[in-house]
């Protein structure tokens, strides 16, 4: 994995799975409509980056999987789709509002590191998925990612 910056993504598993990302080994991580999540994949995401695959809205919710960033951000084409959730009418070919990047599976984590056992690690406390909870792209520290990596080892 490429040093730098790291990452979490979050979907919920009945949307969007470890598993299938697992099958599918790559794919374009569409349907991100929030402007902050969208800069951090248009402007700061790199191939190789590493990224936490985080279950939400699950039981329990946490980091079930290791990916990569696989591609340079690229426009979102479900912005143009308008039978899709995603279509942003606002949005044009010529001036696309929405980015993604290509995700890559690297692997499934041993075990889950919960929600709950990130809030109650020490080293965890100023994780951003803890102070924005809501964002479906996000980033982590190198410190955290090893953190994650070491706890789901067990």
């Amino acid at each position: 994995m490429a040093e730098g910056r790291a990452w979490l993504v979050k979907s919920e598993p009945g949307d969007y799975s470890i598993d299938d990302l697992a099958r599918e080994k790559r794919v374009p991580w569409t349907g991100v409509r929030n402007y902050k999540a969208r800069n951090f994949m248009r402007d700061a995401m790199k191939v190789g980056d590493p990224a936490l695959f985080y279950h939400s809205n699950a039981d329990p919710s946490g980091v079930v999987g290791l990916a990569r960033v696989a591609s340079e951000p690229y426009p979102d084409p479900l912005q143009f789709d308008r039978r899709s959730p995603y279509f942003d009418a606002k949005s044009s070919r010529e001036d696309p509002r929405w980015q993604l990047v290509d995700i890559a599976f690297v692997e499934k984590l041993p075990r889950i590191v919960s929600l709950g056992e990130i809030k109650g690690h020490p080293a965890l406390k100023e994780m951003a998925l803890l102070k924005l909870s809501r964002l479906s792209v996000q980033p982590v520290r190198e410190a955290e990612l090893q953190v994650i990596l070491r706890l789901a080892e067990g």
